[in-house]
């Protein structure tokens, strides 16, 4: 079977939402009416800590999917001050966070436990205010959310290849400015900057996926021991420790890209292995030239620079069994599924995401109970399930 990315169709029930006059939908997408809908219609889960779990009405996948968002709609009104990335997270609530995540992904494992069968992945993308609110691609929501998602293999495998010229099939082989010209550096600064005794390197062979091909040249890592190693909160000091290295060399590069011979930015992580690794290396501070003479003279690739952080950290199991964490880059407009090569089209068809509705809210309210089972909140009442 030839390898590459899959293009899937995957149905969903239009929703009933109306935009109000003179507000464009990604604006209103930002208020707190829009998330009252999200938790009255699809909300699964609640807790003290404003983590609320909820069904994607607007799903990647109809064999599982669902996210867990940090609602802060009410308590910060300003969209553009909200955490959009771990990191900006108070311990406590990260703290209960890790928690729900190390449930649901282990309810994945266990309902989905061939590698053959089926791909789990669960993971963030960064979510920062780096353009104007109507600027195309800018996220719907802007509050930090990371998603749970399964795919089965079959319709992966049946499904039509996609455009390997697809901008939004983000891969460091391809697409990511840091793989291609800089990843030499990028991958000594990786392992300088980070102590990392759970998380163990592995080859770009051992996390690609045989399927898609993806993803590509990242920097990747074991998590030995599989599920039972999520309950190791070291492990998820690590994933942590993972986007810090990554949010350091982000800013260094694009503060280099923004100013010329530019001191460090503030608040690094890792300041010392900044100040090694890379304020003195050629490859890095070169590339950082060529960005910046591009944005001088086009305008279209200067507006399409995300000069504060963008991300995608992944958790996802590969071909043997294991479980992987990348990170990547970001780009414009792209899906966090297409960092494994999973090129998603969502159509409405009412009829068909109906038949496979069921089974999906069966496998919802089964991880709702184990997370109320596990004091990680209590149950939302919907026209589609009731709190218990």
């Amino acid at each position: 079977m030839q390898s590459g990315p899959r293009r899937i169709v995957t149905p969903f029930r239009p929703i009933p939402l109306e935009v109000p006059e003179g507000i464009k939908p990604n604006e209103f997408f930002n208020s707190t009416e829009n998330l009252n809908d999200l938790e009255h219609n699809n909300g699964l889960l609640s807790n003290p800590e404003n983590l609320l779990l909820y069904r994607k009405a607007l799903g990647h996948s109809n064999e599982f999917d669902a996210s867990i968002i940090y609602n802060t709609s009410k308590c910060i009104l300003n969209p553009l001050g909200r955490p959009v990335r771990r990191t900006q997270v108070p311990e406590g609530v990260k703290h209960v966070w890790n928690r729900m995540n190390q449930v649901i992904i282990n309810y994945m494992l266990e309902r989905y436990p061939d590698p053959e069968q089926h791909l789990i992945l669960a993971g963030e993308a960064s979510l920062d205010a780096t353009w104007p609110l109507t600027s195309p691609g800018v996220p719907s929501i802007r509050m930090l959310h990371n998603h749970f998602m399964v795919f089965d293999k079959t319709t992966l495998r049946d499904a039509e290849l996609a455009d390997l010229n697809d901008p939004n099939l983000t891969d460091g082989g391809q697409h990511s400015l840091f793989e291609k010209y800089m990843h030499d550096v990028y991958r000594e600064f990786i392992c300088e900057a980070l102590d990392l005794s759970v998380l163990k390197p592995v080859s770009d062979e051992v996390a690609r996926l045989d399927l898609t091909g993806y993803p590509q040249g990242l920097p990747s890592w074991e998590i030995p021991g599989g599920g039972a190693t999520l309950e190791n909160i070291r492990f998820w000091h690590e994933y942590d420790e993972v986007l810090k290295g990554f949010l350091d060399f982000y800013r260094t590069f694009f503060s280099q890209v923004s100013t010329r011979n530019a001191p460090m930015p503030p608040d690094l992580y890792f300041p010392d292995a900044v100040e090694r690794v890379l304020m003195f290396n050629n490859d890095f501070l070169t590339t950082a030239k060529k960005v910046r003479d591009r944005c001088i003279t086009d305008p279209a690739y200067a507006n399409a620079v995300r000069w504060q952080p963008a991300f995608k950290q992944l958790i996802y199991r590969n071909d043997q069994g294991k479980l992987i964490v990348t990170i990547s880059q970001n780009s414009i407009g792209n899906a966090i599924t297409e960092l494994l090569g999973v090129a998603v089209k969502r159509v409405p068809d009412a009829e068909a995401y109906e038949r496979a509705e069921p089974e999906l809210i069966e496998r919802l309210l089964e991880v709702r109970r184990r997370l109320i089972e596990a004091d990680l909140g209590e149950g939302i009442e919907t026209r589609y399930w009731p709190a218990r």
